[in-house]
């Protein structure tokens, strides 16, 4: 490779004259290795080419296909599961005011009628949807209404939601499930867990109340304690507030 003097520079005496042919040398041999590296680098592109393009084409059928599927598949698939939501729900509504066939409204909210899907067809003809995560939800709420709580576990616990009201109260009820059966250990890590996921003013204190008095049954008085005092001191406007110096006191004295 050629090498370059600075226009109208003359060296003044041999050892400058040394220097620059030094100088001029070294910067010789970087660029020599540099068109080395790239002919190495082009050589390399060259000979794996197919490999490359076959990567490439990989990627691009991967993303395309990703976009098609949710398009033409998943999008249409969360549509549907959205409209077949609308008939179970309307019963689970009904069976939540009624006071005299909640449980025949929760059976058809579950199964459906006529024709139409209930909450148990959509978990299962819609799986991955949006609309199959809230037909988890319901489903297990129903069933805790039908006092059915082992069917409510199992349902509520393959539901997901960071939403603070669903989240905690899909948490919180996992607990009332596993209260009525008599396992008041696992209900108060259920209730611990629906305190952490939301500090609402709706939720924490109904969760808090049922954390302190689930730790009062398990005599653990210093954790009661202190959930009885995050509603005094946090939610003094809640309806759990009314009476929780009395709640107080039964902590403090056993």
């Amino acid at each position: 490779m050629a090498t370059y003097k600075k226009r109208g520079f003359k060296p003044k005496n041999q050892v400058e004259e040394q220097q620059v042919e030094e100088q001029e040398s070294t910067t010789a041999e970087v660029f020599n290795t540099l068109d080395e590296s790239a002919s190495k680098s082009e050589e390399w592109v060259s000979n794996n080419q197919n490999y490359i393009l076959g990567i490439i084409g990989v990627i691009a059928v991967a993303v395309l296909g990703y976009l098609g599927y949710m398009q033409f598949v998943q999008n249409p698939k969360e549509a549907d599961a959205a409209n077949e939501m609308y008939y179970p729900q309307q019963y689970f509504d009904q069976a939540l005011v009624s006071t005299t066939a909640k449980d025949s409204l929760f059976t058809l909210a579950l199964n459906g009628a006529d024709g139409k899907y209930g909450f148990l067809n959509i978990i299962e003809e819609y799986n991955g949807t949006k609309a199959a995560n809230i037909a988890n939800y319901s489903a297990g709420m129903s069933y805790m209404n039908m006092q059915k709580y082992q069917e409510a576990i199992t349902y509520l616990e393959n539901f997901s939601s960071d939403d603070a009201i669903l989240g905690a109260l899909a948490k919180g009820g996992l607990g009332d499930a596993f209260m009525q059966l008599g396992q008041a250990s696992d209900a108060l890590g259920y209730y611990e867990s629906a305190i952490a996921h939301s500090g609402n003013e709706y939720t924490a204190p109904k969760f808090l109340y049922k954390a302190g008095v689930t730790a009062l049954e398990l005599k653990e008085n210093a954790k009661a304690l202190k959930f009885f005092q995050r509603i005094k001191d946090e939610f003094s406007g809640s309806d759990e507030a009314r009476s929780i110096d009395a709640f107080l006191g039964m902590a403090k004295s056993e």
